[in-house]
């Protein structure tokens, strides 16, 4: 045991020379050495055997990486869009993005003046407003989407609403569509067939979604039917 700790202390030493200090490696002594009373001197002193053992406390070599904030100055793929506040590994930071204007630190003036850019493209005029990377990222998405609904059993009288369509493409297509923002035909909807949905996203640009109305499906399990076979006692 005293050999193998004490091969580990030289490595560790040596190591700790040699390298540039990048992490914290923390040891404390398998027996404590005894203090000396307050006011007599110090009479005690290390054993080879005992003393010089260590145990390791903390190496910090294979602690989870901290991650950094950045605001993005322009659309970086798989990160996110101008004015988007990412968090990234920091070589990812500080030897791509930093360097090449990619972003900047979220700094309270860098934070007001993005927020001041995203205020007036939302409120600008409509012409002179632009999307954002994750709502063209949406309207790529919902040109490339399609719907389909089921009705309601037929006894039913049953009407397709726009309350109805924006529930249906929240749960089949992850995307909110408050009902301001969609138009559906003039006509009212309430036979079978193949329709159309219009999405405005942001106010600036529209999409049609191409839509289907189905028949009912009874989704319920069949009840089980349990049978039993009754025999004859001769």
């Amino acid at each position: 045991m005293w050999s193998s700790s004490r091969r580990v202390f030289r490595y560790l030493v040596r190591y700790l020379s040699v390298t540039a200090c990048r992490n914290t490696i923390i040891v404390e002594r398998w027996w404590q050495v005894p203090l000396p009373q307050e006011g007599r001197p110090s009479t005690s002193r290390l054993y080879p055997r005992r003393h010089r053992i260590y145990k390791l406390v903390e190496d910090t070599t294979h602690a989870p990486k901290e991650k950094m904030e950045l605001i993005l100055t322009q659309t970086v793929p798989k990160h996110g869009g101008r004015g988007d506040t990412v968090s990234v590994k920091k070589s990812v930071g500080r030897n791509n993005l930093l360097p090449q204007g990619l972003a900047v630190y979220p700094s309270p003036e860098n934070k007001a003046m993005f927020a001041e850019e995203m205020r007036l493209l939302r409120e600008g005029k409509p012409e002179e407003r632009t999307q954002t990377h994750t709502e063209q990222m949406t309207l790529e998405f919902l040109k490339r989407s399609s719907l389909r609904i089921n009705s309601i059993p037929p006894m039913v009288n049953f009407e397709l609403t726009k309350e109805i369509v924006c529930r249906q493409i929240l749960k089949k297509l992850g995307v909110v569509v408050p009902p301001h923002a969609l138009r559906l035909p003039d006509e009212r909807i309430k036979e079978l067939g193949d329709y159309w949905c219009e999405v405005t996203v942001n106010g600036i640009d529209t999409v049609r979604v191409p839509m289907s109305l189905l028949p009912y499906e009874n989704r319920s399990p069949a009840p089980e039917i349990s049978v039993t076979a009754e025999t004859n006692q001769f």
